[in-house]
């Protein structure tokens, strides 16, 4: 089962996606809700965005994970199921002291889907669990 994110967010995103869906460029008081409920990680999340630095990998069985090239230049993985992603500051901010609810990769992803602006690679199942633990012994 996914985590959901509280319902406030979700009917922000569903918001903004129905305005892109209608070719209609995002209102600027979602925009500035979004600002309100993330602080500065909504503007640094949307140029990551502008950037194309959300990208998709999927891959037969269906597994999903995203990877965004954050602005230091590292490459963050990230899981929406969980809402999990490899930065410091998910494991700092959102995890320990509970400050945020998602870092701005995170964001950034829920971001790029609403704006139809996400990277897709599809990859083997095996290119996948590679990929995966090569992040893993990268984080050790």
């Amino acid at each position: 089962m996914a985590v959901t994110l509280p319902e406030v967010v979700e009917e922000l995103l569903s918001e903004m996606a129905a305005a892109v869906r209608d070719g209609a460029r995002i209102p600027d008081e979602h925009l500035s809700s979004l600002k309100f409920v993330f602080g500065s990680s909504a503007i640094q999340a949307l140029d990551l965005v502008d950037r194309e630095s959300v990208t998709l990998i999927s891959s037969p069985s269906g597994r999903r994970v995203y990877q965004v090239l954050g602005s230091s230049g590292k490459t963050y993985t990230c899981m929406t199921s969980c809402h999990y992603c490899s930065c410091p500051a998910f494991a700092f901010s959102v995890l320990r002291k509970s400050d945020s609810l998602l870092c701005k990769h995170l964001l950034a992803i829920y971001l790029s889907q609403v704006m139809r602006n996400c990277q897709q690679l599809s990859v083997s199942d095996k290119q996948l669990t590679d990929l995966l633990l090569m992040e893993k012994t990268q984080e050790a």
